[in-house]
């Protein structure tokens, strides 16, 4: 249990899952009707807002507290907040709109995507376009406004997000089918346990044997990553280890429809978000048979939601048991939405190590460590630790190092129409072989 939907307004996820034959089974959330628990009580989640920052300070009546509002009403007043190269995104925001807006907006939307601390995460790496808006210079307000008004005139059509029925789960299965059929080899289970570089390639040593490859893509965490390529790029070992990583658990439950009748709450909604400010152990939930048809369809006698529990420096609650974590989830979603039954069934996945932080300076990291790895002939990196962590800018990541890697062999690209590819997936199990495994696991 993991990834839930893919953002669609990117073409890379939906376009791979396209590829491998899954345009059958994509499909949108059923309602993207979600919430706020903050200040006490359940609250419409504003609309006209860029990763919480407002663009209309009017939608966040009852949200905000009449100082918070007060206070961004002060923003035209205040002289220009230098961002510099980078700058972290809470202490921006704080300093232009107050603290408040971040506080109860900007970390608990922040923390659904990075499960990281506002005012750590970079401007610049996590909300990019935020960042180049704000350096045309004038009110955060009027930034966000420009932002809205570009994506509307870009008319975009069709859903913000997609899922696909069975669960996102599918979309490596079909993947790894594809790749199959097109001639090449994955092999699970097989630790990578060290890189040699080679007059012709490279030597890939696992714990059965050895794999000689004319080229190699690392898509591993950081951790992996860096332990790989210690020998053969110390540099750039180094710049990965500085890449920390948050940790989190998601909390499953299934409940009796005929035990939820009537619960006002659970109506509609695709969940809630939580304020790390508001002192409560979930950070979110989700009314998984709201949000998707297709688990609403697989077991019509059953209500499906799910929390989440961590975040970055906050993870002492996933020492504890599961049957607790259940017991706390419970706990939160009772004040929140008044749900007293028992789950029927409950699953607890911990993530360890999940999501990639991305500080202030991130970008100069991700340079630093391309630029080292570029020093070494048909060998590359990608992944969430560098340019994103959903799933298609993990796809452009990989296609990115694929590409690279072709250029390095053939002096071509896998989009190069010369190349005469046609298909998003390209099997050369005589140029690349690799595993679906991590060093040292």
């Amino acid at each position: 249990l993991g990834a839930e939907s893919v953002l669609a307004r990117r073409p890379e996820a939906v376009a791979l899952a396209e590829a491998v034959g899954l345009s059958g089974r994509l499909q949108p959330p059923a309602t993207a009707t979600a919430s706020l628990w903050t200040r006490d009580a359940l609250r419409p989640m504003p609309k006209g807002h860029v990763m919480g920052v407002p663009g209309d300070p009017a939608a966040l009546e009852g949200v905000l507290s009449p100082e918070g509002l007060a206070r961004i009403a002060q923003e035209r007043d205040l002289t220009p907040t230098p961002v510099g190269d980078d700058v972290a995104v809470g202490a921006y925001v704080a300093d232009r709109l107050g603290r408040e807006v971040v506080d109860r907006l900007v970390e608990p939307l922040l923390g659904g995507v990075y499960a990281g601390d506002a005012y750590r995460i970079s401007l610049r790496a996590a909300v990019p376009q935020l960042f180049e808006a704000v350096q045309e210079g004038g009110p955060l307000l009027d930034a966000v406004r420009r932002i809205q008004e570009r994506a509307a005139a870009r008319q975009q059509t069709g859903p913000v997000f997609q899922g696909l029925r069975g669960g996102i789960g599918t979309l490596p299965g079909a993947v790894g089918d594809a790749v199959r059929a097109g001639g090449g080899e994955i092999l699970t289970g097989t630790p990578v346990l060290g890189l040699t570089r080679t007059a012709t390639g490279w030597t890939v040593r696992t714990d059965t044997g050895t794999i000689t490859a004319d080229g190699v893509v690392l898509a591993t965490p950081a951790w992996s990553a860096s332990a790989l390529l210690a020998a053969e790029s110390p540099a750039a070992a180094t710049e990965l280890t500085g890449v920390e990583y948050a940790s989190m658990a998601l909390v499953t439950m299934a409940f009796r429809r005929a035990d939820i009748e009537g619960l006002e709450a659970l109506r509609g909604r695709s969940g809630f978000l939580v304020p790390p400010v508001d002192g409560r152990t979930i950070k979110a939930s989700t009314f998984s048979s709201n949000k998707w048809q297709w688990v609403a369809d697989a077991a019509p006698g059953l209500f499906v939601l799910r929390t989440s529990v961590g975040r970055y420096g906050e993870e002492d609650h996933l020492h504890r048991e599961d049957g607790e974590l259940v017991a706390v989830s419970l706990r939160d979603l009772r004040e929140a939405t008044g749900l007293a039954a028992r789950p029927v069934d409950t699953e607890v996945t911990r993530w360890i190590g999940g999501l990639p932080q991305y500080p202030v300076g991130h970008h100069t990291r991700v340079a630093r460590i391309r630029d080292e790895v570029a020093k070494l002939p048909a060998l590359r990196v990608c992944g969430a630790a560098y340019d994103g962590v959903g799933i298609p800018a993990c796809v452009a990541s990989a296609r990115r190092a694929a590409d690279e890697i072709a250029r390095d062999l053939t002096g071509r690209t896998t989009s190069d129409p010369a190349g005469e590819i046609t298909s998003e997936i390209i099997a050369t199990p005589t140029l690349v072989r690799g595993t679906g495994s991590e060093a040292g696991q």
